[in-house]
């Protein structure tokens, strides 16, 4: 007997997992606009089944990325760049990594940069702070607005 390709094509979904826009939106507790727009800018390319979009191990997992991604600060230009390096059979996976151990450092920086500026900003209002409770402890005879002595 003779399978016709939609047959083949069954069988080899059947084997292979695969995952609908509500189910990856409701996975990864996210929104099927999002994953619509990352498969606009060319990072998911699920299969068709008429209107319907059937979404591989391999979107899924590249939509892991693409979030984790973002999480960590990284724009979708650069996410894109990760990704197509996979992809370059002169560079590969050992480019990939250099590139993205690359931007790790670069946002590893950003973030100690904003986290010192983050500290002097708690501290700047700490002094703040207790200058204002000493001021109102001075003009409430010793009891700051909350009604407790000032410090």
């Amino acid at each position: 007997m003779v399978e016709t390709h939609r047959q083949i094509c069954t069988a080899v979904e059947a084997a292979e997992k695969t995952w609908g826009i509500a189910d990856l939106a409701a996975d990864f507790e996210t929104t099927a606009r999002a994953i619509r727009f990352y498969e606009a800018e060319g990072l998911l390319t699920p299969r068709r089944a008429g209107q319907r979009r059937i979404y591989s191990r391999r979107d899924r997992t590249r939509l892991r990325l693409i979030l984790r991604g973002k999480r960590l600060g990284f724009s979708l230009a650069e996410i894109r760049e990760i990704f197509g390096l996979y992809e370059d059979a002169e560079t590969g996976e050992a480019g990939q990594l250099s590139l993205l151990l690359g931007r790790i450092a670069e946002r590893r920086a950003a973030l100690e940069f904003k986290r010192r500026d983050l500290a002097a900003a708690l501290e700047e209002l700490d002094e703040v702070e207790r200058g204002c409770r000493r001021r109102l402890g001075e003009l409430t005879g010793g009891k700051a607005a909350d009604g407790k002595a000032a410090t």
